[in-house]
């Protein structure tokens, strides 16, 4: 298995050998250096290679439902410990891009590699997660009926079979892991209490330490402050933020308020591709971007 074949800095390879300049925020072209061909038996096992500075490559990824393409070369590339949030008007494909990612919807054509060793297009749903891409949905699923902590733990790397897990007893280092998450989402003061008790907000939050205790690489977050307090946005964004560098996010967002309070990096979609990418101020001020979504 082997990626599109090394070529100069600045541009990007491609299959077929067409290239094409990736641009940066600030103007100038930075190389996304594209993946290289698998060495380990098991890429999955060691995670993803990130050497390069790009956690994720699409690349010409097109996805079609009855005709409707809802994907259409799609070309996107995040940095490893980026905060990235996506945006665009409704059927822009930023839901099917996140399946594409994680495994849920297969591309009629493009590549999708995570870091430079594993083809994400290869492997299942399940594969990808444990790989080290983690997923939230819009709608908060936790074990409504478990305590905080027993969510965390449950949530926990490692053997999932049913008797390892019904007789496992915490060692002291696991134990840290989940008071260390508890304190990143905020709720140690909560960790006895049973989760269908939690405000919405927490609930996001829990399931955000859920993802957590995985240690994934990439965090893909869905409408995170939808049905939230003002107060609960806030502390979204903290988290959020405090996430960045040793884990990539990606967040689809439609409130702009939230965008623009923790975003450095936004990409709009549109039609299935990506229409524009800059700094809030940059795609705010971009007349495609008012006319198609921001204008609405």
């Amino acid at each position: 298995m082997s990626g599109p074949a090394h070529k100069d800095a600045g541009t990007v390879p491609r299959r077929g050998g067409l290239r094409r300049t990736l641009q940066g925020l600030s103007g100038r072209s930075r190389s996304a250096n594209p993946p290289r061909v698998v060495a380990p038996a098991d890429p999955l096992a060691a995670g993803a290679d990130a050497s390069h500075g790009v956690i994720l490559y699409l690349e010409d990824i097109c996805v079609s439902f009855d005709g409707f393409r809802a994907l259409n070369d799609l070309t996107l590339y995040v940095l490893a410990g980026e905060l990235r949030c996506i945006i665009g008007p409704n059927g822009a494909g930023k839901t099917t891009m996140m399946d594409v990612i994680t495994g849920r919807t297969r591309p009629d054509g493009g590549s999708a590699w995570f870091g430079q060793s594993i083809d994400l297009l290869a492997h299942t749903e399940p594969e990808i997660a444990q790989a080290g891409i983690g997923r939230k949905f819009q709608k908060p699923t936790v074990f409504e009926q478990h305590t905080v902590f027993e969510n965390l733990e449950l949530a926990m790397a490692g053997n999932k079979a049913v008797w390892p897990t019904l007789f496992a007893r915490l060692t002291g280092t696991q134990r840290d892991h989940i008071e260390e998450v508890l304190g990143i989402i905020g709720l140690s003061a909560q960790h006895q209490v049973r989760a269908g008790s939690l405000s919405h907000g927490q609930k996001q939050w829990l399931e955000i330490g859920m993802l957590l205790m995985q240690d994934p690489q990439v965090l893909l977050v869905d409408e995170p402050v939808a049905g939230m307090t003002p107060q609960e946005t806030e502390r979204t964004a903290e988290l959020l933020t405090s996430l960045a560098g040793r884990h990539s996010v990606v967040v689809v967002e439609h409130d702009m308020d939230f965008v623009r309070s923790i975003a450095s990096t936004v990409t709009v979609l549109h039609e299935g591709r990506v229409l524009a990418e800059g700094s809030i101020d940059q795609v705010q001020a971009n007349p495609q971007v008012v006319e198609v979504y921001l204008g609405e």
